[in-house]
């Protein structure tokens, strides 16, 4: 029986999601939306880039065969094809914009004030 999370669970644990919830109500992401949402964009996208998907069609499939594992990879069950397309059409790329900016630095934060922490305790060159 398995255990402990997946690993595209990890990662997205990571991820800062009340940062991503203000960027989002700043630019009146998910404003009248009720079915997906901005951080279920997300997430359907850096799975498929995480698992080298081709095009969007790859990618459904990819999800759908996840189907029952879509919850807890953090992110909503029912993903069509369709969907996809229009709201990577129709919604507005500066959340995802200052998001990634707002990661890049975090990154470059952590990477100088803990660059000799990498490996514990001993230094990992």
């Amino acid at each position: 029986m398995f255990q402990d999370k997946y690993v595209f669970a990890q990662l997205v644990s990571f991820l800062n999601r009340s940062k991503f919830n203000r960027i989002a109500t700043k630019y009146g992401g998910d404003k009248y939306v009720k079915h997906f949402i901005y951080w279920n964009q997300l997430l359907a996208l850096m799975f498929g880039q995480l698992s080298n998907r081709e095009s969007l069609r790859d990618l459904i499939v990819a999800l759908d065969a996840h189907h029952s594992k879509c919850y807890h990879l953090g992110m909503e069950r029912n993903i069509s094809k369709s969907s996809l397309a229009r709201v990577n059409q129709e919604k507005d790329y500066h959340i995802f914009k200052e998001y990634a900016f707002y990661l890049v630095n975090e990154a470059r934060e952590k990477r100088v004030s803990n660059i000799f922490k990498l490996g514990g305790n001993r230094l990992c060159f």
